[in-house]
């Protein structure tokens, strides 16, 4: 169910990076765009938005799996695992960021997830929860883009026990 988690979290992440817009000046405004597109993307499903949101060397480091590396990798690790999820939706999404730290044209941060999708036929729904790092990368057209992205399982806070 681990991998699971991390490829739902990792096929939002394909889908809605066409959303973030460049945004001259101010690194947090444009980094807060890429998190708003992130949202999107993983809320909606959208493997081509959330790939958008990659650079074309991106690596994405998931629980128990090999390093998923590149634009082409990460297309065909989406494929394996959407195949077997059609009619699935996201019935709630909850992503939260923290600690971004801004170097010149690179930035990090670290951000908790809490998804729930309803899987197809009589299976009950999936309840994760997610703890990431992201390393990001603004081009020369001013969009910030993962570089490397790590998730791992997490637990629910404790208020929700």
């Amino acid at each position: 169910m681990r991998s699971l988690h991390g490829a739902l979290l990792l096929l939002g992440l394909i889908s809605g990076a066409a959303r973030a817009q460049a945004t001259p000046g101010d690194p947090r405004a444009g980094i807060a765009a890429f998190n708003r597109a992130f949202d999107e993307a993983t809320r909606t499903m959208n493997n081509g938005a959330s790939l958008a949101l990659w650079e074309d060397n991106g690596v994405s480091l998931l629980p128990s799996t090999r390093p998923i590396v590149g634009k082409q990798a990460i297309t065909r690790f989406f494929e394996q695992v959407t195949a077997p999820l059609k009619g699935a939706t996201m019935t709630s999404f909850d992503f939260q960021c923290f600690d971004i730290t801004v170097s010149g044209d690179w930035a990090s941060e670290w951000c908790t997830e809490h998804q729930v999708v309803a899987l197809p036929g009589d299976k009950p729904p999936f309840d994760g929860w997610g703890k990431m790092l992201l390393v990001l990368h603004r081009g020369v057209d001013g969009k910030w883009r993962l570089t490397h992205e790590m998730w791992n399982q997490a637990v629910p806070p404790d208020s929700l026990r």
